[in-house]
């Protein structure tokens, strides 16, 4: 029912909301009686809060159109590669005309960047993606919002997001051989278990895996994430956090747990830091600070904008990554498309290498969280692995910002290029050398 009220209420804030907007343009407008009036400023940025407040937030695009790769324009053209019930892979095609940067581009290598299922959609990495597509092809997982997937495709299940991801690394590997994972917050774990999984059955492996801010471990520097997880009992969350989607969605009937719920929870770890971001927000459109202004507004339509998580997903995910603990503990089963379980086993990973990324002061991920892979990939030899903490980044700032673009980037692409030269140089050493050829004239 708590899903219905809320929806009702939004429907019903949303015109005055638009309302409010409207008149926010007219105060501003110095070209209008209102906005010659006194204290026009103050009364538009008053009218402009309360839209930003009021509105509801759609998915935001990736909107990434061209990036530069060693001063020269490069296209981008975002195509759906692989279309799932609930996720897309997304790719981000890059064109030139410039012969040199062309087949630079193409000895670049591929890189899978599984974004998280866990409250936002993936354009949250948009800065990743944008920063990595200067010397990497690119491919992306775009979850999709539950509330819009008819109860006619299914659930979704934590099993089937890892068979998701090794569907995307085989479809990668199909087209250029192998391919490097970035896994960011949420995904490090499915995707530990689905490379695990891989290796068990013998099949190839990525070259790379890197992982960033995830709680491969979350015993280990418990934050207020972690410790809500244990506090409650699992039929607490399934009876107090999951809803059925209203019937003006395609979702309708689908258990799910609400973005809305995620959303309030973020709001409610740091209150004091967005109520002090809107009043400066408040404070800058009457100023007529445009800049600073706008940089609130690019923050929030992307922090604002949540989606629903399919109720069995989430639940899963909650039991087995934050109350037992299955992967640490050795006792993880996955059902493989086939239906048939099969245990993870991080150790039986030999052919890939790791790298794992945490933030000094994460709040979500805590410290050692991340670093916990190498203590269970004990298969990895010690010269394939490595670990960076990022000094003063906070979660976000690991993957996204001036830290990410020049700490953690740097660090990621050089780990990603060592390894790649590692495993093509057998394989050069390896190839027949082909006959001399004769010079014409």
């Amino acid at each position: 029912m708590l899903y219905q009220i809320y929806d009702a209420q939004r429907s019903l804030i949303e015109p005055f909301a638009d309302m409010a907007d409207a008149t926010a343009k007219l105060y501003s407008n110095p070209h209008t009686l209102w906005g010659q009036m006194p204290m026009a400023q103050r009364v538009a940025a008053s009218f402009a809060l309360f839209h930003r407040l009021g509105k509801d937030y759609e998915k935001p695009e990736f909107g990434i159109r061209h990036v530069d790769v060693d001063g020269v324009h490069v296209a981008i053209d975002e195509r759906v590669e692989i279309e799932k019930p609930f996720c897309q892979l997304r790719r981000f095609k890059r064109f030139t005309d410039d012969t040199g940067t062309l087949a630079k581009l193409k000895g670049q290598p591929p890189v899978l960047v599984v974004a998280p299922l866990s409250g936002h959609y993936a354009t949250l990495l948009r800065d990743t993606v944008r920063t990595l597509l200067e010397g990497h092809k690119v491919y992306i997982t775009d979850w999709k919002n539950a509330r819009v997937v008819p109860l006619s495709e299914g659930s979704f299940h934590l099993d089937d997001y890892v068979n998701y991801v090794q569907e995307f690394i085989r479809h990668l590997q199909g087209i250029y051989g192998n391919c490097h994972v970035i896994s960011v917050c949420q995904p490090t774990v499915p995707v530990l278990a689905a490379v695990s999984l891989m290796a068990s059955r013998g099949e190839k492996t990525p070259i790379t895996m890197t992982m960033m801010g995830g709680p491969i471990d979350a015993r280990k520097s418990p934050t207020a994430v972690n410790n809500l997880a244990v506090q409650r009992s699992f039929e607490w969350f399934e009876n107090n956090v999951i809803y059925r989607v209203p019937p003006n969605y395609p979702g309708a009937g689908r258990r799910v747990y609400p973005g809305f719920l995620q959303h309030t929870g973020f709001v409610a770890m740091n209150p004091d830091r967005h109520a002090s971001s809107h009043y400066d927000y408040f404070k800058d459109l009457i100023k007529g600070d445009e800049s600073s202004a706008e940089a609130h507004r690019k923050f929030y339509d992307e922090y604002n904008a949540v989606l629903d998580m399919d109720a069995d997903y989430y639940l899963e995910t909650i039991r087995t990554v934050f109350q037992d603990f299955s992967l640490v503990n050795g006792t993880w089963d996955v059902c493989n498309p086939a239906g048939e379980p099969e245990r993870v086993r991080p150790q039986d990973i030999h052919a890939t290498a790791l790298l794992t990324v945490e933030g000094e002061l994460d709040d979500i991920s805590g410290s050692g969280q991340t670093r916990a892979a190498h203590g269970l990939c004990t298969g990895i030899p010690e010269a394939q692995r490595d670990h960076l903490e990022v000094p003063g980044a906070g979660h976000y700032g690991i993957f996204s910002g001036r830290r990410w673009r020049t700490v953690v980037y740097p660090r990621v692409k050089a780990f990603i290029a060592e390894h790649a030269q590692a495993l093509a140089a057998p394989a050069q050493a390896a190839a027949p050398k082909a006959p001399a050829r004769r010079r014409a004239g």
